[in-house]
């Protein structure tokens, strides 16, 4: 079997095209029996076409089947959809974007009633098969040797029993831990300008959304190899 993951895709419709076109050639020229795509969260925000993202996810079309995580991303923009009261929030996380590529002009909608009145509006233009997707996207997944989050997970405890706040959103601890996790974790969520692919992690968050190189590792059996839109 072959697994491909996907990074943090933060609303850059366009690259998730590329990549998925490069995931195909792939496919074509190193046929396998099996084979899925983990997508790592964190679609939504900061770039220019979210609900283009969503969509396709939705879709899921892919050339293998596919399975979605939720990012912190998402578990803010799920909030938002039931508590207007997370609207600062979502939008210092750069939720403003997502909200302009469903078409709600979120100043014109503040003036005339606030928060609630953003949230309505969103509401009125969001696909029920976008939020279907995301009520159902998963805290992990494992696979073989590898455990998938969107975040990490914790030095010491098991991997069965990780908090769900920690895989969306843990950093430092998780990050500076160098032993063993039991797995090899596969994970986004810290930018860096180059994927870090370590004895014990692999982080595939490559800042897509503004370096404009959104990367995938391809893993089967012992083998790793890495996939981006660059060049």
């Amino acid at each position: 079997m072959r697994l491909y993951a996907i990074g943090d895709i933060h609303g850059r419709a366009d690259l998730l095209d590329r990549l998925a076109l490069k995931i195909a050639a792939d496919l074509a020229a190193r046929p396998v029996a099996q084979a899925s795509i983990v997508f790592l969260g964190d679609y939504v925000d900061r770039g220019l076409d979210s609900r283009g993202v969503l969509e396709r996810l939705a879709n899921a079309d892919f050339p293998t089947p596919i399975v979605a995580l939720r990012g912190n991303h998402e578990d803010v923009m799920l909030r938002f959809l039931d508590d207007t009261a997370m609207l600062p929030q979502w939008a210092m996380f750069g939720g403003l974007t997502t909200l302009a590529s469903y078409g709600v002009d979120t100043g014109a909608e503040m003036a005339r009633g606030g928060a609630p009145a953003v949230q309505a509006a969103l509401l009125a233009r969001f696909p029920q098969a976008h939020r279907r997707l995301l009520e159902e996207t998963k805290l992990s997944a494992v696979y073989g040797d590898y455990f998938f989050c969107h975040a990490g997970v914790r030095p010491h405890v098991p991997l069965d029993r990780q908090d769900a706040g920690d895989l969306m959103w843990i950093r430092y601890e998780f990050l500076e831990y160098r032993g063993d996790f039991g797995k090899e974790i596969v994970h986004g969520h810290t930018p860096h300008v180059k994927v870090q692919s370590l004895e014990n992690r692999i982080n595939l968050d490559t800042h897509a959304y503004r370096s404009g190189v959104l990367t995938a590792v391809a893993l089967e059996g012992v083998e790793r190899r890495f996939i981006d839109t660059a060049g």
